[in-house]
């Protein structure tokens, strides 16, 4: 039980703030500068097909594929 004791000691205190640590800096490198352009790319993939479907990738023939919910 000492074990216990001692590891729910440490998830308390220094482990809380080890988590609180990590999550400002997510937070803070989300909203660099330098990011921007990753975050308009990702913000419009739900649009980025809107007029036509998505291209078949790595497909050479014209041929239908045998089963269309299969596409990679």
């Amino acid at each position: 039980m000492e074990t216990y004791s001692a590891l729910r000691g440490f998830a308390d205190s220094w482990g809380l703030l080890a988590m609180f640590v990590f999550f400002i800096a997510v937070v803070i490198w989300v909203f660099l500068p330098g990011r921007k352009k990753a975050l308009e790319d990702s913000k419009t993939i739900p649009f980025r097909y809107e007029d036509a479907p998505a291209p078949d990738a790595g497909r050479d023939d014209d041929e239908p594929a045998e089963n269309e919910e299969a596409r990679k």
